[in-house]
C-alpha cells in the first residue's frame, strides 16, 4: 500500500510540473511572440531549454521552502506527510489545469502554497503562519515591483535605443536582445517554479531533492510542448499589443524581479511578474492601451487561486480521513 501511495504521489507531483509548463511557459517568451520577434515554435524550444536549465541549477532554493517552510513535512508522521504531499499536488494541479483551459495565467506558486496549507490544516499539522505571511507580502510586491521596473525600463530604453541604433538596423539589433532577455525569464521561471512540482516530494522525503528537480524539470518541459501555446496567446497579445522595445522592457523587468525572490528562496508568481511588467510598460502610453476586461479576469483568478486550491486540498484530505476511519 505504501508503494502505491508513493507512486501516485510522484505521478501527481509530475502532473503539477506538467501543468506548470502548460500555464507558465507564456511568462518567458510570450511577449516575444506577441511582438512577432519569435514564432510560437521557436519560443517553445527556447523556453524548454532555459526553463530546464534554471530548474537544474537553482531550483533547490525555493524547493526547500515549499517542502518544509510552510508545513514541516519532514517532522510529521510518514502517513501524514505523504497524504499532504499527495492531496496538495492533486488540488494544485486541478486548479492550474482549469485555469489553463480558460487561458488564464494564474500562479502555480500560489496554488501549491495554498494547497499545502489547506492539507496541513486538515490533519492539524503546524502551519508556519509567519512564513505564509511573508510569502503573501511578496505576492503583493511581485506585480507591483515588476510594473515599476517595466515602467522605468521602457521609459529609459525608448529614449536611448532609437538614438544609438540606426533606424535601418533597429529590428536586427532589438530582436536578439528580446530573445536573450526572454531566455533569462525562462531561466528564472524554471529556478523558481520547479519547487511547485517537487517541493512536497522533497519535504516528505519521498525522493532526494536533486532527483526531484530533474524529474520536475522534465515534467515542465512536457507541459510546455503539449499545452504551453494556450496562455502564450493571452500574454503575448491579449493584454496589450507589444512593440519590440515594450517586450524587451517587460522581460527584463520580470526576470530581474523573479530572480531576486528566487535567491531569497521565496516562491513567487512568474505570472504576476510578467503581467505586472507588461502593465507597467503599457502605462507609459496611458491606461487606455490596456485590455481592462482581460486584466480584471486575470486579477480575479489571482485572488482566488490560493483559497480555491487550499479549500480543495482541505476538503479532499478531510474526506479521506473520514472514510478511512
Amino acid at each position: 500500500m505504501d508503494f502505491l501511495i508513493i507512486g501516485i504521489t510522484i505521478v501527481m507531483s509530475l502532473v503539477v510540473g506538467w501543468s506548470i509548463g502548460a500555464n507558465d511557459a507564456a511568462n518567458s517568451l510570450g511577449t516575444a511572440v506577441g511582438s512577432r520577434v519569435l514564432t510560437l515554435k521557436q519560443a517553445i524550444i527556447l523556453i524548454m531549454l532555459f526553463g530546464f536549465l534554471g530548474a537544474s541549477l537553482q531550483g533547490s532554493y525555493v524547493t526547500a521552502t515549499i517542502g518544509k517552510g510552510i508545513v514541516p513535512l519532514n517532522t510529521l508522521s510518514r502517513n501524514n506527510s505523504r497524504n499532504i504531499a499527495l492531496v496538495a499536488s492533486f488540488a494544485a494541479c486541478l486548479w492550474v489545469v482549469l485555469a489553463t483551459f480558460w487561458k488564464m495565467p494564474i500562479s502555480t506558486s500560489h496554488s501549491i502554497v495554498g494547497a499545502v496549507a489547506g492539507a496541513g490544516l486538515a490533519v492539524s499539522a503546524p502551519v508556519k503562519w509567519k512564513v505564509l505571511g511573508d510569502i503573501f507580502i511578496c505576492w503583493i510586491l511581485t506585480p507591483v515591483g515588476a510594473a515599476i521596473l517595466g515602467y522605468i525600463f521602457f521609459r529609459v530604453l525608448q529614449n536611448i535605443l532609437p538614438r544609438i541604433i540606426p533606424r535601418r538596423y533597429f529590428k536586427q539589433v532589438i530582436a536578439p536582445l528580446i530573445v536573450v532577455s526572454g531566455c533569462y525569464v525562462a531561466y528564472t521561471w524554471g529556478a523558481n517554479d520547479v519547487a511547485n512540482s517537487v517541493g512536497v516530494l522533497a519535504g516528505a522525503e519521498i525522493i532526494p531533492i536533486k532527483i526531484g528537480i530533474i524529474l520536475g524539470g522534465a515534467a515542465i518541459v512536457l507541459g510546455i510542448v503539449t499545452w504551453g501555446y494556450k496562455v502564450i496567446e493571452t500574454i503575448g497579445s491579449e493584454i496589450i499589443h507589444l512593440s519590440p522595445i515594450m517586450a524587451l522592457s517587460a522581460q527584463l523587468a520580470s526576470s530581474i524581479n523573479v530572480h531576486v525572490y528566487t535567491l531569497m528562496g521565496i516562491p513567487v508568481s512568474t505570472s504576476h511578474s510578467i503581467v505586472g511588467a507588461i502593465c507597467g510598460v503599457g502605462l507609459v502610453k496611458g491606461i487606455r492601451v490596456l485590455n481592462i476586461h482581460i486584466m480584471r479576469d486575470i486579477i480575479l483568478c489571482w485572488v482566488a487561486t490560493p483559497f480555491v486550491s487550499g479549500v480543495i486540498s482541505f476538503v479532499i484530505l478531510k474526506g479521506i480521513i473520514f472514510f478511512v476511519k
